[in-house]
């Protein structure tokens, strides 16, 4: 396989799997783009290479930069904007983590709560209902606070000493 099939297989796979966190196929392509780009891409260049229109790639960089998983890198000398994306695979990994946290997981731990926080009458159906939620909440909730420690120790300098000892 050359260099430029691979990287567009690359690019592709990166791209279906987006979806699996939480982000759509364009804004992981261009973010698999970035990742095996040597240099900063500028907007043109991700339009160019991806056959994507101004607006869908300024939209989806946009996003890129809200997760803190694309930064943009100014050139001496240039007007163009250039984008470069977390090189850092643990550093992504955490990013990502945080990021679907705040998005999918604590909107449902809000939503867990609501309803398993209603009074649980004489019926059956009710208690059960109230039961299953309240535990569904309990293991959302202990899962939430294990990314957040996971995360958590990641920012940790000690704790980074001590994984690199260990590598």
């Amino acid at each position: 396989m050359e260099f430029k099939e691979a990287k567009n297989k690359f690019i592709q796979t990166w791209g279906a799997l987006g979806s699996q966190w939480g982000i759509n196929k364009t804004m992981a392509q261009i973010h698999a783009l970035l990742m095996v780009s040597p240099e900063p891409l500028s907007m043109e260049d991700i339009m160019e290479e991806l056959l994507i229109s101004r607006g869908n790639a300024s939209m989806n960089l946009r996003a890129l930069m809200d997760w803190g998983i694309v930064y943009k890198e100014y050139k001496s000398g240039e007007r163009k904007e250039f984008f470069i994306a977390e090189k850092d695979l643990d550093e992504l990994a955490v990013k990502i983590a945080q990021e679907r946290s705040k998005r999918e997981i604590k909107p449902a731990l809000r939503v867990l709560k609501d309803v398993s926080s209603i009074k649980a009458n004489e019926t059956g159906e009710t208690k059960h209902f109230v039961e299953q939620t309240s535990k569904l909440y309990d293991f959302v909730l202990k899962a939430d606070n294990m990314i957040d420690k996971v995360t958590e120790f990641k920012d940790n300098w000690i704790a980074r000493l001590v994984m690199k000892i260990m590598k």
